[in-house]
């Protein structure tokens, strides 16, 4: 029997474990930019929230789990990395509701900051059938888990007209030697995606995406768009 799940913008939430899972936030990745001269506007982390708090406000859940990344910088912690990303620790965790930290590349150095907040970074999640793991690197599920949920690939989809190319952020959803695999995309809506159809996939999980089905969230109208297998869109 499948797990059952809901996509909720950039999220993904099931319901019968009172579980979300958000991938890939990237905080400080503003700052990186500025140091490379790429001027924007540091918006991300109150933009991230004011979309979390719809999702919770929907979902209701009682543990969070974010799926690695949840910092920018590999070898340090920036300034601004240290104050936003307490900032978003403090707002996903409450008296009722825990948040997990799983580790990914990203987040070498991400211990300090959790510590301050006496929380443990794991390289993965289990919670009964369903396992949660960044996707860099592969971790074999236990013999009971039957889904497997990543981040780290950025999924997107592009599509090109005669005018012009658009890119979508998009979830991921097929097998991997047995099991269901669902791939987030990154829920920092700065970071570009990777595009599923043309790019080099980074992630161990994802060596065949043929069979996998795509779907792309609509912000717009809050709702996410089923577009069909990989291969068909080829």
């Amino acid at each position: 029997m499948a797990e059952e799940m809901i996509f909720v913008d950039l999220a993904a939430y099931f319901p019968s474990r009172e579980l979300l899972v958000i991938s890939d936030l990237h905080i400080g990745y503003e700052e990186a930019l500025n140091r490379q001269g790429i001027l924007v506007p540091r918006t991300n982390i109150k933009e991230s929230i004011e979309r979390l708090i719809g999702i919770i406000r929907v979902t209701k859940p009682l543990v969070i789990v974010i799926a690695g990344d949840l910092k920018h910088e590999f070898g340090t912690i920036s300034e601004q990395e240290w104050k936003d990303t307490l900032r978003m620790i403090d707002f996903l965790r409450s008296d009722d509701r825990r948040l997990v930290l799983v580790k990914g590349n990203h987040d070498t150095i991400l211990g300090p900051i959790a510590k301050r907040r006496d929380i443990v970074v794991v390289d993965s999640y289990i919670d009964g059938r369903l396992m949660i793991v960044h996707g860099h690197k592969l971790i074999k599920p236990p013999k009971d888990v039957k889904m497997v949920v990543i981040g780290h690939e950025h999924p997107a989809l592009s599509l090109h007209s005669t005018s012009r190319n658009e890119s979508y952020k998009c979830f991921l959803r097929g097998k991997w030697h047995g099991n269901e695999l669902v791939v987030l995309p990154s829920f920092n809506l700065s970071v570009e995606g990777s595009d599923i159809l043309s790019e080099r996939k980074l992630s161990p999980y994802l060596d065949d995406i043929d069979d996998f089905s795509v779907f792309v969230p609509d912000a717009k109208e809050k709702k996410v768009l089923y577009f069909g297998m990989v291969k068909n869109l080829i």
